[in-house]
């Protein structure tokens, strides 16, 4: 287990925030407070922590006909939509909630080449809200893979504020590595051709990059 560098800031925020109401408390709180003080930066603390680990997962071998989850998390969404952004077209739409105890990390669902980034602000609806997909700040990314098109949105929830996507239009990409981060409770859209067979199920727990989304 390891603490993935995205968290770094947040960590050591939370550490001089902590340090600075302990100190200044020190002199004027009776020692009950300042425990109970003490009992809230450690929760943060571990907070922090767990949100930003890092799990040793060992992927599975790139397979060219398999999606992988780019997420972790629970799927909320199975359903046949249209794509109006980028592939304008009808698509299997598969999507995965993260809530803040989930791995924030987001991968590779395919290998192939990064054709189309684009970054959208927007508002901070729950992730689960069915306008998030269009109306929250969020980061779409479609990779052109050998058997087909598939597009990814990570979306931004009610307490995530910032979405990390590390890729570049026309950058070449392996299944599985690491492609970005959302801080804290989010969501990531799949859109895969209609020609796909989806391989999870509504509620069904998943994991990146073990768990498999779909065939093409």
């Amino acid at each position: 287990m390891k603490f993935h560098k995205e968290g770094y800031p947040t960590l050591l925020a939370v550490l001089i925030f902590s340090a600075l109401v302990l100190v200044s408390s020190n002199n004027f709180l009776p020692n009950i407070f300042l425990w109970i003080l003490g009992a809230v930066c450690l929760f943060l603390l571990i907070v922090v922590l767990q949100f930003f680990r890092s799990p040793n997962r060992k992927a599975n071998p790139v397979n060219e006909n398999l999606v992988y989850t780019p997420a972790d998390g629970k799927v909320v969404v199975i359903e046949k939509t249209f794509e109006p952004e980028f592939l304008k077209t009808e698509c299997w739409q598969v999507s995965v909630f993260m809530s803040p105890l989930n791995v924030h990390i987001n991968r590779n669902p395919v290998s192939g080449t990064v054709e189309y980034l684009k970054y959208h602000s927007g508002k901070y609806l729950v992730a689960w809200h069915p306008k998030s997909s269009t109306e929250n700040e969020r980061f779409t990314t479609s990779y052109k893979a050998r058997n087909g098109r598939v597009l990814i949105r990570q979306i931004a929830g009610a307490l995530a504020r910032r979405i990390v996507n590390n890729l570049k239009e026309g950058q070449e990409v392996v299944q599985s590595q690491e492609m970005g981060f959302i801080k804290f409770g989010s969501r990531v859209d799949i859109f895969l051709p209609l020609s796909a067979k989806i391989l999870v199920e509504m509620d069904q727990m998943v994991k990146s990059p073990l768990d498999v989304i779909a065939k093409l």
